[in-house]
């Protein structure tokens, strides 16, 4: 009787370690993205680390055209953007990425599925470079979510989206040009607030949304930013 009372003491322990163990790894697993990420950012600022937009070809008559003043800054990273044909780049927060174009935003499968290979486009919006059609504003969406192992390699990718802040540059690149965007405003907005989407601009802008704060769906994060070049 001892005996079996002993065995099965070890039985459950064993069974409750293991629980408790595999909670700390999913928990690690879960938050580990928005902790890295956080880190890795504040890291770079203390360091005074700086980015630039490279060309493909290294050609450096042409690397980081209106970053000419960052050429001179300590320890620049070089990063080539993934995707010339329609790509995004926000090199403070680490994002290079390709852009889906013409993205049904009332689709969430249509959507959704966009997102897992990168950002997305709005249908219906304009695309980088727009400045005298009657809509000029460029609407861009990804996700910030924690739940990557669902959501794909792009899950993360405007996690850090609250980090820009005024006159930050946003870089697009659209049939192999490029277009740069100064950041002007950030805002958090219901999530039922569409305006920004559906009201049309005059102005040459760049808008980009995610949920905030990251994993959730309560409300939006938007960052306007407006045509330099």
């Amino acid at each position: 009787m001892a005996r079996r009372r002993y065995i099965t003491f070890v039985l459950v322990r064993t069974i409750a370690n293991t629980l408790i163990m595999l909670g700390i790894i999913f928990t690690f697993l879960t938050f580990w993205p928005l902790v890295g990420m956080e880190f890795r950012f504040y890291w770079d600022k203390l360091r005074g680390q700086q980015y630039v937009i490279s060309e493909e070809s290294g050609d450096e008559t042409n690397v980081g055209r209106g970053f000419g003043n960052l050429l001179s800054q300590p320890r620049p990273i070089s990063i080539v953007p993934v995707s010339r044909d329609f790509g995004l780049v926000v090199e403070k927060i680490n994002v290079n990425a390709p852009v889906v174009k013409n993205v049904d935003s009332a689709n969430y499968t249509e959507y959704m599925q966009a997102l897992r290979s990168g950002a997305a486009h709005a249908k219906g919006t304009a695309l980088p470079g727009s400045k005298e059609n009657q809509n000029n504003n460029v609407f861009i969406f990804a996700h910030s979510t924690l739940n990557f192992w669902q959501m794909g390699p792009y899950a993360t990718l405007f996690t850090l989206l609250n980090k820009l802040e005024k006159g930050d540059r946003v870089v697009t690149f659209y049939q192999g040009q490029r277009y740069d965007y100064l950041v002007t405003e950030k805002k958090i907005v219901e999530a039922t607030d569409t305006k920004y989407l559906t009201e049309p601009s005059s102005e040459p802008i760049l808008t980009l949304q995610t949920c905030d704060p990251p994993g959730t769906n309560f409300r939006r994060l938007i960052v306007t930013a407006k045509l330099a070049n």
